[in-house]
């Protein structure tokens, strides 16, 4: 009696855990297919459409594995539009994944850093995304790092707001008072915050990764935002979310822009949950050692020196697989080692 009961809540929760996991996965790809402006035609289930004898009302997901061994790099932009207003790129950051070694890179790119934007001439990173949106940032940036960028995502404030709530908030430890007010936005995106352990919802979370008006300005806004990403990515990974995945896709599909395809960015996701959240390189580039301030008429802006900046970063690369004759007796990667600027 006991075995057939043993058995049969045993068989319970394997339905119920297979449930769960086709309804996730059709949620994805459901996701992935609202938000991509790639082909439809990639997407993971349309190669099988034309064949299948299967009601159209069963979703049949295979949540693909990332079967490429080249390093991946995305373009992360955090956009300032308000209303018709396409405004410029608040946040611009690169995120690096070696599909090999498992090992990460965050690098928040200073916005303000004087750049070469092809058609346009040499101005502030932020204003390629004014002048050609997405694809002209990330055309920008991988110039400017020497580094091929192959896909952008895309969000802007309400975007990034409804993504936190969705998550149910972020805690985060504020590390000074945070005060800023503007009539321009009508106050919409003033800033009021107290220093210590918070729980933040979308809209306080907004407020502390776009805070700047200190001494520091733009330097410790990028290192706010690289905490930020990092205890999202942990939040995101974490067994409480991923039962709110449906649930949280839904609330920000309509803000999010990518080129990646749906069956790139289901690859994406399973390589992701491979990431060590903890052992993520985080860094601001170009670091504080290679800028230099430079005047573009009445205008303070960052200086870099592009040659030098690319090679810190293909040696950052070249750190995440080092050949035996670097230390490494089996040739396997070492552990990464963060660097912080």
């Amino acid at each position: 009696m006991i075995k057939k009961w043993l058995w049969g809540t045993a068989l319970t929760l394997a339905l119920v855990v297979t449930g769960v996991i086709v309804y996730y996965g059709y949620s994805i790809v459901h996701f992935a297919n609202s938000i991509s402006t790639a082909a439809s035609s990639d997407s993971p289930n349309s190669s099988n459409a034309s064949n299948s004898t299967e009601s159209s009302d069963t979703p049949k997901v295979v949540i693909p594995k990332w079967d490429g061994k080249e390093r991946v790099n995305i373009l992360l932009i955090g956009g300032d539009s308000r209303g018709d207003d396409a405004g410029r790129s608040d946040s611009v950051m690169v995120a690096s994944i070696d599909p090999v070694s498992k090992k990460a890179h965050l690098f928040s790119v200073l916005r303000d850093t004087y750049v070469d934007i092809p058609g346009h001439g040499k101005s502030r990173l932020n204003a390629a995304f004014s002048y050609g949106g997405a694809e002209l940032t990330k055309q920008t940036v991988s110039n400017l790092l020497g580094i091929p960028i192959q896909h952008y995502v895309y969000t802007d404030f309400t975007g990034f707001m409804a993504l936190v709530d969705a998550l149910d908030g972020i805690d985060i430890d504020v590390e000074k008072d945070m005060y800023y007010t503007s009539k321009a936005d009508k106050h919409m995106y003033d800033i009021d915050l107290k220093k210590g352990l918070q729980h933040m919802d979308g809209k306080t979370a907004l407020q502390y990764v776009r805070f700047r008006h200190d001494a520091t300005s733009d330097f410790t806004r990028t290192q706010r935002q690289r905490i930020f990403m990092t205890e999202l990515a942990k939040k995101m990974q974490s067994t409480t979310s991923l039962f709110k995945i449906p649930e949280m896709l839904e609330a920000i599909a309509p803000y999010i822009k990518t080129d990646l395809s749906p069956t790139q960015m289901l690859k994406l996701a399973s390589l992701g949950f491979d990431i060590r959240v903890n052992e993520i390189d985080q860094q601001q580039i170009p670091p504080n050692k290679l800028l230099t301030n430079e005047r573009a008429g009445s205008a303070q802006v960052l200086g870099v020196n592009v040659p030098k900046l690319q090679a810190y970063i293909q040696k950052l690369f070249e750190e995440d697989n080092p050949s035996p004759s670097d230390g490494s007796a089996t040739g396997e990667s070492q552990e990464g080692v963060s660097h912080h600027n």
